[in-house]
C-alpha cells in the first residue's frame, strides 16, 4: 500500500472509532437540548473537542489529514441517521425517545435523573414556555429532539394544545 495512503487510512479509523466512542458516551452521560447546555457542559464539548482531535488525526497537522478527519466524520454521521431512519430500535437505542417530566403537577424523578436535569431545569423551561407553574401541567415531556413540550391540565377547553 502506498506510504502516503497508509496513514490516511488510520485518520480514518480513528476518527470512526472516536466518533462511535462519542455517540455511546453521550448516550450514557446524558442529553440536553443545545439550548439548555450550561457554561460547564459547553466547556466539556470545548475540551471532549480538544481531547480527541489529536488522536483523530494521528498528531498529524497536514490538510490531508484534517479533511480525512471531516470527510470521515460527516459520512458516518449521514450514515447514522440513514440506519436510524430505517431502525426504530437503532434510532431509540442512539437517540432515545421522549421522556415525561411531568404527570399531572408533579415532577417524574427517575426521568430527570435519568436525563441529568433538576426541577430547576424543567421550572425554567416550562416558564420560557409562559407558564407559572409545574402544579398547571398535565405532562411535560422531553422530546427526542432535546425540546420540551407541555400539555396543560383541563381548564374545561374541548382540546388542548402542546405548546
Amino acid at each position: 500500500m502506498n506510504d502516503q495512503v497508509r496513514p490516511l487510512l488510520g485518520v480514518a479509523l480513528n476518527t470512526a472509532i472516536i466518533y462511535a466512542f462519542l455517540i455511546f458516551a453521550v448516550r450514557l452521560v446524558g442529553r440536553r437540548h443545545l439550548g439548555q447546555l450550561t457554561s460547564l457542559d459547553m466547556l466539556i464539548l470545548v475540551l471532549l473537542g480538544s481531547a480527541v482531535e489529536t488522536a483523530m488525526v494521528q498528531a498529524s497537522t497536514t490538510l490531508e489529514a484534517g479533511l480525512v478527519s471531516a470527510t470521515t466524520l460527516l459520512l458516518f454521521n449521514r450514515l447514522l441517521n440513514l440506519a436510524m431512519l430505517r431502525s426504530r430500535r437503532l434510532s431509540h437505542l442512539v437517540g432515545a425517545g421522549p421522556l415525561l417530566l411531568v404527570h399531572d403537577g408533579k415532577l417524574v424523578e427517575e426521568n430527570l435523573k435519568r436525563l441529568g436535569m433538576t426541577k430547576s431545569d424543567v421550572v425554567e423551561a416550562i416558564r420560557e414556555r409562559e407558564c407559572a407553574s409545574i402544579a398547571e401541567l398535565r405532562y411535560a415531556v422531553f422530546e427526542a429532539n432535546g425540546e420540551i413540550n407541555i400539555v396543560y391540565k383541563d381548564d374545561g377547553a374541548a382540546d388542548e394544545q402542546p405548546r
